[in-house]
């Protein structure tokens, strides 16, 4: 991955500030690039790669910004954006706020900073905390001679040594998120169940932590027969600071922290998944300008655990008259710049039925046959505390520091909905 030049443009394409790291991209195509956007925005192709005459254009719009990076190389788009990203959370970390005033403001620290997150092209350090340990915002600070933290000369660049906490503790949240789409016949058409474990690490020194899941190729390849369920994790990504070598070896998720809240996996498992919420809305039509709908909402889980604030939003046609409704629980209320109901249930035990009823005018039957067939999917959201729908737990999550103190590890699950629709009849 090679970058060119970055540029930053304000909204109306004019260069504010920008670093040429390989000399072989002009500035001049930097001016061209608003007529690009113009261009594709017009045919409706609108994409955040543009190649052209060569070059290759990878764009970020933030606030009054465009933050613009060129390349001749074949990049990879992705790790590229990435880049991006980081570098503006880098500015917000200075600056506060991201925008052309902060820019004109600090021309001298953003020089400063683009010389250090690349080198001739290459990405080096993007950890905002390490490059404020040599990089100050006021000059005064700047007088004696400010050395690199070890942080940036060893392999752990993400964590500055001589860390302490008066507490040590580590949080981790194992969050599942279910995207689900059911038929209109109460079929499971697409499933699938996208997690991530966020950790909260609050440790001293340079800890060494190593966590386990149970993970269904770790117990064949151990032949293990365990009791436990085992889990089949696919796309698994790791933050940097996993040991990618000690897991691909054992399966050992091992790891030096950051300091404070990261991502430390993400993961997906593709399986048929019983929806966790079902709803049934029957639809009746008792005379020609009259419409009802009959719902019942039913939780498919456990009767121990219990999903939190659940919003069903029911679609209705965008010409309904007068809508009114009751329902055995919760709230339900009209939202008419969405044409939908919104039924909102604080806690919903599992293995409970709730019904509401919901009845409307239309103005015409010719308005009621146009929108016959075209009604969008109802929509669900909740959110299930103590409770993992794949059945992922963390079997293990040790803490091991060379001064030897104990550490507190608290370990929590949520379910949460994705993209969770189901299709009306």
């Amino acid at each position: 991955m090679t970058i060119s030049a970055i540029f930053f443009l304000d909204i109306k394409g004019r260069i504010i500030i920008f670093r040429d790291y390989r000399g072989d991209v002009s500035p001049k195509y930097a001016e061209k690039f608003m007529s690009k956007i113009n261009e594709m925005e017009e045919a409706g192709k609108l994409s955040p790669v543009i190649y052209d005459e060569g070059v290759t254009y990878l764009y970020l719009q933030v606030a009054n910004l465009y933050l613009l990076a060129v390349t001749r190389t074949n990049v990879n788009a992705c790790s590229t954006l990435v880049f991006l990203h980081r570098l503006v959370d880098v500015f917000k970390h200075y600056f506060q706020e991201l925008e052309e005033e902060s820019l004109r403001d600090n021309f001298v620290i953003v020089y400063e900073l683009l010389d250090e997150v690349m080198d001739f092209g290459y990405p080096q350090f993007t950890e905002a905390k390490i490059l404020a340990e040599y990089i100050k915002t006021d000059a005064y600070k700047m007088e004696a001679a400010v050395k690199p933290p070890m942080a940036v000369t060893n392999a752990v660049s993400w964590r500055m040594e001589g860390i302490r906490h008066k507490k040590n503790e580590v949080f981790l949240d194992v969050v599942e998120s279910v995207n689900l789409l059911v038929s209109s016949t109460g079929q499971v058409v697409l499933s699938d169940v996208v997690g991530v474990l966020k950790m909260r690490a609050y440790l001293s020194g340079m800890p060494e932590c190593k966590l386990g899941l149970n993970d269904k190729v770790l117990f064949e390849s151990q032949g293990r027969t365990s009791k436990q369920k085992a889990v089949e994790l696919e796309d698994i990504k790791f933050h940097q600071c996993v040991r990618l070598a000690r897991f691909e070896n054992d399966r050992t998720i091992s790891f030096i922290p950051p300091d404070g809240a990261f991502d430390l996996m993400t993961y997906r498992i593709s399986q048929n998944i019983k929806p966790l919420i079902m709803v049934d809305c029957l639809v009746e039509k008792p005379s020609r300008s009259r419409t009802e709908y009959l719902v019942k909402a039913r939780s498919q889980f456990k009767e121990r655990s219990q999903a939190n604030t659940v919003e069903i939003m029911l679609p209705l046609p965008a010409d309904a008259i007068s809508p009114a409704m009751k329902c055995s629980q919760g709230t339900a209320a009209y939202v008419p710049e969405k044409s939908a109901l919104v039924w909102t249930i604080k806690s919903f035990p599992g293995g409970k039925e709730y019904t509401l009823r919901c009845h409307f005018g239309l103005p015409s039957v010719e308005a009621e046959d146009e929108g016959r067939g075209k009604m969008p999917p109802i929509k669900v959201k909740f959110e299930i505390p103590f409770f993992t729908v794949s059945g992922v737990q963390v079997r293990y999550l040790k803490v091991i520091e060379k001064s030897g103190y104990q550490a507190l590890p608290w370990v929590r699950y949520i379910t949460t909905s994705g993209n969770y629709e189901i299709r009306m009849n």
